[in-house]
């Protein structure tokens, strides 16, 4: 049977939703699945509403479009919560929500007033912003959904992050550690439902 995941991330230009959903796609190269990694975005600006996707699955991919119906939505960015953008529109009732906020997810649910969808939360800025002195909640977010979606193997997909993270940050290799401190502290710290 062919098991098809879709995942919809949600960010503001330069938060790294783009260059999260790519990077996710290059570290399951090797994992025996076939994927899809691609941005939906226009003449935006810094800090305009983007999206992303993934498509992961253990059989060819067909589909040549945006996510419509994920199971995993992926919020960057709390505030995008509050706005016109309804990150959660083609979410099951049991689909995964994970967002970045440092706020337990009973408190989001209440604030949000969302209550249908597994929701999870993880301070993937402040993890950042510890470990690597920016805000950059993208690798942080990665570490957090391998936890809360279980989709693939965890240690595959870090395997494929540091190889992918190597390659872009050639001899910076304090980038790459510290990018890889923040995936594993997310994985370790995201609280959810």
């Amino acid at each position: 049977m062919t098991r098809l995941t879709e995942i919809r991330w949600h960010g503001r230009g330069g938060q790294g939703a783009k260059t999260a959903a790519l990077l996710l796609g290059d570290a399951l190269l090797g994992t025996g699945f076939y994927m899809q990694a691609f941005p939906e975005y226009g003449p935006e600006r810094m800090g305009a509403p983007v999206k992303a996707y993934n498509r992961i699955s253990d059989a060819p991919i067909d589909l040549h479009s945006g996510v419509d119906t994920p199971d995993v939505v992926v919020v960057l960015d709390a505030s995008l919560m509050k706005g016109l953008t309804n990150v959660t529109e083609g979410l099951a009732d049991d689909g995964v929500l994970l967002i970045n906020s440092p706020d337990p997810p009973e408190q989001v649910r209440q604030e949000t007033g969302i209550k249908k969808h597994r929701l999870y939360t993880v301070d993937a800025s402040g993890i950042s912003q510890e470990i690597m002195g920016s805000n950059h909640p993208n690798t942080p977010m990665l570490g957090a959904l391998m936890r809360v979606a279980d989709f693939v193997d965890y240690g595959a997909v870090k395997t494929g992050i540091r190889q992918k993270l190597a390659q872009k940050f050639r001899g910076r290799d304090q980038i790459v550690e510290g990018n890889m401190a923040a995936v594993e502290r997310a994985y370790q710290e995201v609280s959810g439902e």
